[in-house]
Formats: C-alpha cells, sequence, structure tokens
C-alpha cells in the first residue's frame, strides 16, 4: 500500500503514520519527491486494511501496489529516480556512457582506453577485475590488482568506475574502490548476492538475466532496494530466443516498458546484445531513440588481442562514431549525449 501526504503534512504527522504502520509489523519506506511525500508499506498489507488512513491528518490518499515489486514500481515512486554515480548524474536528461574494455587486462590497455572514451564523451568507465566465464579455463580477471588499476585510471581521468561484483564475499572489497557495482546477467537471481549489495550506500548497476522476464528483473531490482539501497540502475542487456545470427537478442522494447513499470534508470549494453562490433552502434541508436538513460560500450584498442570479448568491443575510431552519430538522435527526442573532454 502507499499513503500520498498533503503538500502541507508535518513532520510530526509523517512520523505518527510511520509509527503506526510499524506497530502492525509493517516496515514503512519514505518516498520524498519535490511535491508529495509518500510512505510505502512493506509487508502483510492484510494487518493494516482496517486502519481508517484518510481520517489521519496529513493523508491525502492511500491505495494498494498492485504489482509485486513495490518499492521498484512507478505507483509507489511516480517521480523518475535520478542519483549519482561517482561525480555523474543518471537518470537526467544526460544519456550517460558507460565504456571501457571487458576485462581489465595486465597492460596498458584500460588507461589507453580510458583517456579514449573521455576524449569522445564516455561519462563513466567500466571494466571487469572479477569475470564470470562460461569455460573455468578463460581468462577469469585481475582480482584486486585490477580494482587497484581501475582506481589509478579514475585518479588519472577523473571518470567514476562501474566493475562486476560476483560473489558476496567480495563486496566488501569492491565497495573500497568502485563507485557502482555491477551485478553482470549470471547473477541477476543470485538472490544472497543482491541482498548485500543492497546493504551498501553505492549505486548498482543490474543487468537483466539471459532468461529472465522484465517481472523477474524487476523482482530482483526489489531485493537491492529493499535492504536500504534505493540506486538501481536496470540494465538490457539482450535475452536468449531461437535466433542465432546475435549474441542474444536485444528487447528493445524492455526499455520503455520498464520506464513504464517503474522510476528506475534504463541503460542499454548493445555490446553483449549483439556480440559483434559491426551491430553495436546501430543498436546504440535504437537505444537512444527509444529512451534508454544511457549506454554500456565494450571499447578496446586491439580487440584481436582482447582478453576477452573482442569481437564485440569497438575500436577507438569507431566508439569516437558511436558517440557522434548518437548525439543528434538524443537531441531530437529531447536529450543530449556530453561532448568529449
Amino acid at each position: 500500500m502507499i499513503i500520498v501526504l498533503r503538500p502541507d503534512a508535518t513532520e510530526e504527522q509523517i512520523q505518527h503514520l510511520v509509527d503506526l504502520i510499524s506497530e502492525k509489523g509493517l516496515r514503512a519506506h519514505l518516498s520524498r519527491g519535490t511535491e508529495r511525500t509518500i510512505i510505502g508499506c512493506i509487508g502483510d498489507e492484510s494487518k493494516i486494511q482496517d486502519i481508517p488512513f484518510l481520517a489521519i491528518p496529513g493523508v491525502e490518499s492511500a491505495m494498494p501496489i498492485l504489482e509485486p515489486y513495490k518499492l521498484a514500481s512507478k505507483s509507489f515512486h511516480p517521480e523518475k529516480s535520478r542519483f549519482p554515480v561517482g561525480n555523474v548524474t543518471v537518470g537526467g536528461d544526460e544519456i550517460v556512457v558507460v565504456a571501457g574494455p571487458c576485462s581489465v587486462e595486465p597492460n596498458q590497455t584500460l588507461f589507453e582506453t580510458a583517456r579514449a572514451v573521455k576524449k569522445a564523451g564516455a561519462k563513466i568507465l567500466r571494466g571487469g577485475a572479477f569475470k564470470p566465464r562460461t569455460s573455468p579455463y578463460d581468462f577469469c580477471g585481475l582480482g584486486e590488482e585490477g580494482l587497484r588499476m581501475l582506481d589509478e585510471a579514475r585518479q588519472e581521468t577523473g571518470l567514476p568506475i562501474v566493475t562486476e561484483v560476483m560473489d558476496t564475499r567480495e563486496v566488501e572489497l569492491v565497495y573500497r574502490y568502485a563507485d557502482a557495482f555491477q551485478i553482470g546477467a549470471r547473477n541477476a537471481q543470485n538472490f544472497n548476492l543482491l541482498r548485500e549489495v543492497g546493504k551498501y550506500d553505492k549505486p548498482v548497476f543490474l543487468k537483466r538475466g539471459m532468461s529472465m522476464t522484465i517481472k523477474e528483473l524487476l523482482m530482483s531490482a526489489e531485493y537491492i532496494i529493499s535492504q536500504g539501497n534505493p540506486h538501481v540502475v536496470l540494465v538490457e542487456r539482450g535475452i536468449r530466443t531461437f535466433e542465432t545470427a546475435t549474441r542474444n537478442t536485444l528487447d528493445i522494447a524492455a526499455v520503455p516498458v520498464l520506464q513504464h513499470k517503474s522510476h528506475l534508470p534504463v541503460f542499454v549494453d548493445p555490446s553483449h546484445a549483439a556480440g559483434d562490433w559491426r551491430y553495436v552502434t546501430k543498436l546504440a541508436c535504437a537505444a537512444v531513440a527509444c529512451g534508454a538513460d544511457g549506454l554500456m560500450i565494450e571499447v578496446h584498442p586491439n580487440p584481436e588481442r582482447a582478453f576477452s570479448d573482442g569481437a564485440q568491443s569497438l575500436k577507438f575510431e569507431k566508439f569516437e562514431m558511436l558517440m557522434q552519430t548518437i548525439r543528434p538522435i538524443a537531441e531530437a527526442v529531447g536529450r543530449f549525449v556530453a561532448e568529449g573532454a
């Protein structure tokens, strides 16, 4: 249930409602917007059905939330969420581009790429220090050494960093280095990991699992938000279908659907969707045109020598062309993409 308060509701009236809800064994979750404060009642709503909320001072309306994802739903939080990732705001008018190599490699690739993507206009640096691989014999990341390299790249370029966390035992370590966590597709329903990152105060980029429905993606976001961390970015990265022409099938319809159902920012990862660098720019254009709040792009100076996912990585000049191509599209839909620095 959500309780919408009057604009002139006092702090005492708000606290009275919070106490009343807590006494019934539910958790009260406050969402303070620019015009309204909303209280979400989390728990067994049957325990509060008999409370005449409309008779309580300060209350404007009270209504049940039909979606199972209460905190992630637009019913609970009608205004679009905006929040910082380091020194960058996501969820606003700017279409934020996250770019970098798939893996942090034991060479200068990360630093070369960080300089190049910043010059082209990317606002956040990505790179995997821990890599989930289909084969245990593939390169699985540098671990903490990779995190230290990401930190050095951030210090040099000023770009915030997002990197994947794969295990509950690694969350504290990644938290010490990164500006945001990434939960990869394979861990999108690792509920213990979702709960754990939800206890921290850094944003989470949650990638859609390869066979997840939109409802399941929002339920995974709910796991994170329910632990106290409301700063979740939903990432559409393609789903597994019968089609084999691309690595995954980019569900472009997921962008407007998610924005209709949820207040959370929605990003698109065309690199993992395509699996082939030749299609990445066109898919990025489609994502911008249909309203995505950001993109995640894999970039590498020498893809044929990349430790992972070279086939889908853009060379520097191709990435710069992508950035130039999406800017007029962003402008046409009332958004903008930052110029290079």
